[in-house]
């Protein structure tokens, strides 16, 4: 049964906790994994980017030179793709749709072999009572000095993400302004978050809630 140690939040080892092995002693697919990252990112992605066709560039419509006798070819107006300032040739339109789909099992699989991955290499810890913490970057930076001891980390150099079980206004307000911390709830934790958030730091309520969800 995977086991992880429960830190108060003046850093001191409190107790251990087990966590479901159905989450965290998961099979570890990469190419899962890799796949939901994909999705993931390309689903933020916008269609900003519009070019001008050679109907929407504004100007003289008129024949650039007549028809035949020049010796050049011939030419309707001047916004054609081959002249400079002319309108561009299959260029983006700013309709394009990146969103791709992947089925809730696979997302979910992905999700469990990422946390797996992370209890593995010795990345998550559990810690209890933050929910009482004063809502001020001062006191979250003190707690988070203490845990992060754990993985001797340098001062203040963080890569971690924070899994609170809900909506907490003042563990949110203490630790939004930190570089290098980000904060998400464990209903909206996916794939990407998990591989690319570094350090994991599970609020005890977190784990309740994770149990609830999944199990």
């Amino acid at each position: 049964m995977p086991r992880v140690n429960i830190f108060t939040i003046t850093g001191k080892k409190s107790d251990q906790i087990t966590l479901p092995s159905k989450i965290f002693a998961a099979k570890v697919n990469n190419q899962l994994m890799a796949q939901a990252v994909r999705v993931y990112l390309s689903n933020q992605r916008k269609a900003g980017a519009k070019a001008k066709t050679r109907a929407e560039v504004s100007g003289s419509g008129r024949k650039i030179w007549r028809q035949k006798g020049t010796g050049r070819a011939r030419h309707g107006d001047q916004y054609a793709p081959i002249f400079v300032g002319g309108g561009v040739a299959h260029g983006p339109t700013g309709s394009e749709n990146y969103q791709l789909k992947m089925s809730k099992r696979m997302r979910q699989q992905a999700l469990f072999s990422a946390l797996t991955s992370k209890f593995k290499d010795g990345e998550i810890i559990v810690v209890k009572g933050l929910a009482k913490i004063e809502p001020k970057t001062k006191e979250m930076m003190m707690v988070l000095e203490k845990l992060t001891r754990n993985w001797k980390l340098e001062t203040r150099n963080w890569k971690l993400t924070l899994v609170l079980p809900e909506l907490i206004e003042n563990v949110i307000r203490a630790a939004r302004n930190i570089e290098g911390v980000k904060l998400t709830q464990i209903n909206m934790l996916n794939t990407y978050d998990v591989l690319n958030g570094g350090k994991l730091i599970f609020m005890k309520e977190s784990i309740d809630k994770l149990k609830e969800i999944w199990i």
